[in-house]
């Protein structure tokens, strides 16, 4: 079985996908530090130094490897990775269940002023317009998101209830 978490940056994609692998006995990928790992540097210094185009392209190429793997695994994917190119269709033709992880955005401009300095995309943003970025990508977003198998609302449930949905949606 094959496990694509997708959704907005900070929605906590990571966090439930290693729940998820452990209680199934799965490898955990995070699609981003797979990305570091191949490349050899952080995500911010690849937007830096190589731009976000280049970073699009490389996203593309490492998520297309990763689900041509014969084997079992979970995957969180970055907050873009699913509007970009043809991601979309690379995941659906995969045949791995995809997940839509959703949360609001207040819960998600919370979380993502908290951790600024690992996200390229709001590091520079002073935290009175990260609402106003995070609405605006939530809505051009949304189209491609909504696409996966399962959509999941994770407002106001405990990692252990959104465990046992996704383990029910899977079934």
């Amino acid at each position: 079985m094959k496990i694509v978490f997708l959704g907005y940056m900070a929605s906590g994609k990571s966090t439930i996908g290693v729940e998820i692998s452990n209680k199934l006995y799965m490898k955990f990928i995070d699609l981003d530090a797979y990305i570091s790992e191949r490349e050899k540097r952080s995500i911010l210094e690849i937007f830096k130094v190589k731009g976000e185009i280049y970073f699009r392209r490389i996203e593309s190429l490492y998520l297309s490897e990763i689900l041509n793997s014969k084997e079992d695994f979970v995957l969180s994917l970055g907050g873009g990775t699913p509007c970009y190119g043809n991601n979309m269709e690379l995941i659906q033709s995969s045949k791995a269940k995809s997940i839509y992880i959703q949360a609001s955005i207040p819960t998600l401009v919370t979380r993502l002023i908290k951790e600024k300095g690992t996200r390229p995309l709001v590091a520079g943003l002073e935290n009175e317009k990260i609402t106003e970025f995070v609405a605006k990508h939530l809505f051009e977003r949304r189209f491609f998101y909504e696409q996966a198998a399962i959509l999941l609302n994770t407002e106001n449930k405990s990692l252990q209830e959104i465990v046992s949905e996704i383990e029910m949606g899977l079934n």
